[in-house]
């Protein structure tokens, strides 16, 4: 049996429509899913919306309708965005999902068995944006006088009767998980972040509300609902089938990554593994917080006026230009940026002009001077066998970084393979050898066919669609797509004696979108 490999994206909260950096952490997710799809592991691939809390039932309010209503609206744009974005997810859950609340209730049971849940009342300042509270030594002031989170939102003085989480008991639970297992944490600087935060002490933790009921009821507990959080992370376990003995949850469980954004990271490495702990289930293997991508540098907001719709990216550029240049331009987990310039100009550079045109070339001079026939064994040269040496080198290049989630690196290094090839066919010269040396003419395209077989099959994660067809186009069966090295390939697709299709160019060149030239 194939080994369990289990990915989440964060869920998503739906109470606007999906921006930039929603679809960024959705590529990130896919690209590392369908890798080790490749690798042969049975994947299980979750995303989603996370509909509960008080800024739903809010903006569903200042909209005149039901908050149901208004989740089932917002959540259907993520939902499309991902299919837009040729997301491979195995489930996209929502929070308002049956199963969803058995098993947020089930947890919540867990950890009130053991203890961790004790009612009382609290007071303190909470941010709704937000969705979490703060100690006051958190804080700062803005120059209107209103109390702001670290995370530069508004908080307000809140006083009510809540469910309060026993934190405090896994300070240093916590800070054992973190010296033991550093790769619970990545990169190095959020592991460094999160160990300062909870080396200073932890407070108890509201976990349940009475002053809205737009949330998951507590059990045996009338007039409270769930902390958003609780609710919303317990979405990796429904995922698995928790709390159903019979499901898949000893298979999957526990994640081996979940794939965040690191203003999230305190939720998920100290929050989660807590709740965990209490209700005695295992920890996730690795939690991975991404930077944020910036537009032209600077971060989105509304004020600013420079929120970009994903959608409209997807309309202009394509998809597997976006996907491209998400994973290509940002070094994983680092803070990036994005504009219509650098997307052009990147796609055009390496996906257009090196291995779309290198394909392009080499396949319709097959189609035209071979009348689409795969080229005969010529007579080899040492520049050939050196020339798949280096692809090999550059696909397991690219294997080693995305096995380490260094994403651009694994990418940098198969672009060095598409170089090689395209350096080899230019000094090979297979249109000059057609005149002089039929038989080492075929050499070199039967060397470059391989070649481009092997980078397709490398890059396919990353830009699914031209991948594929470049595959399609040399008849390389699904059974191919999963071995770059298969040399057995080749003499099979000859025997077949069938001609390879017509090329269509897989990757054409980007126009500037008029709204953005000068």
């Amino acid at each position: 049996m194939a080994d369990p490999f289990y990915i989440t994206t964060a869920i998503h909260y739906p109470n606007g429509r999906p921006h930039i950096g929603h679809a960024y952490e959705m590529v990130a997710a896919d690209v590392i899913a369908r890798f080790q799809r490749q690798a042969g592991r049975d994947v299980l691939f979750q995303t989603g919306t996370d509909e509960h809390g008080l800024k739903m039932a809010q903006a569903a309010r200042a909209r005149g309708v039901s908050t149901r209503t208004f989740a089932d609206e917002m959540s259907s744009h993520f939902h499309v965005m991902a299919n837009s974005l040729d997301i491979s997810y195995d489930r996209f859950i929502r929070t308002v999902d049956v199963d969803h609340y058995a098993a947020s209730q089930a947890i919540w049971q867990a950890m009130r068995d053991n203890d961790d849940l004790y009612l009382d009342r609290y007071e303190g300042w909470y941010s709704v944006r937000d969705e979490a509270f703060y100690d006051e030594s958190e804080l700062t002031v803005a120059e209107d006088g209103t109390k702001l989170s670290p995370q530069g939102t508004p908080v307000e003085w809140t006083a009510e009767e809540t469910w309060f989480f026993r934190l405090s008991k896994y300070q240093q639970p916590l800070l054992d998980l973190y010296r033991d297992n550093p790769d619970f944490i990545r990169p190095e600087s959020r592991r460094n972040e999160v160990m300062r935060f909870v080396e200073g002490g932890l407070s108890d933790l509201s976990v349940s509300r009475t002053s809205f009921d737009w949330g998951v009821p507590v059990p045996d507990s009338p007039g409270h609902v769930m902390y958003v959080w609780v609710d919303a992370l317990t979405n990796y376990l429904t995922g698995t089938g928790y709390p159903d003995p019979s499901s898949d949850l000893a298979r999957f469980w526990p994640a081996n990554l979940h794939l965040i954004g690191k203003d999230i990271i305190r939720f998920h490495t100290v929050y989660w593994p807590a709740f965990l702990m209490s209700a005695k289930l295992p920890l996730p293997q690795s939690v991975f917080g991404h930077g944020f991508l910036l537009h032209r540098g600077e971060k989105m907001s509304k004020s600013l006026g420079n929120v970009v719709d994903p959608m409209g990216l997807i309309a202009a550029f394509g998809v597997d230009a976006l996907r491209y240049f998400f994973l290509r331009e940002v070094s994983f987990g680092q803070d990036g940026s994005y504009s219509a310039e650098a997307i052009v100009t990147r796609v055009n550079a390496e996906l257009a002009n090196s291995f779309g045109n290198l394909a392009q070339r080499t396949l319709s001079f097959i189609a035209k001077n071979l009348d689409g026939a795969l080229p005969e064994d010529g007579r080899t040269d040492p520049a050939d066998a050196a020339l798949i040496e280096e692809v090999v080198v550059a696909c397991a290049g690219l294997k080693a970084g995305f096995e380490d989630l260094l994403l651009s690196q694994g990418i940098e290094a198969w672009m060095r393979g598409v170089y090689a090839c395209n350096q080899y066919i230019d000094i090979q010269a297979p249109w000059s050898l057609r005149k002089t040396d039929a038989e080492r003419m075929h050499a070199v395209l039967g060397t470059l066919v391989r070649a481009i077989r092997m980078l397709a099959i490398a890059i396919l994660p990353v830009i699914p669609r031209g991948a594929a067809q470049v595959l399609d186009t040399l008849g390389a069966e699904e059974r191919d797509h999963q071995a770059i090295d298969d040399d057995g390939w080749y003499a099979r697709r000859r025997a077949d004696g069938a001609p390879l299709a017509p090329p269509v160019p897989a990757f054409p060149r980007l126009e500037m979108p008029v709204e953005d030239q000068e």
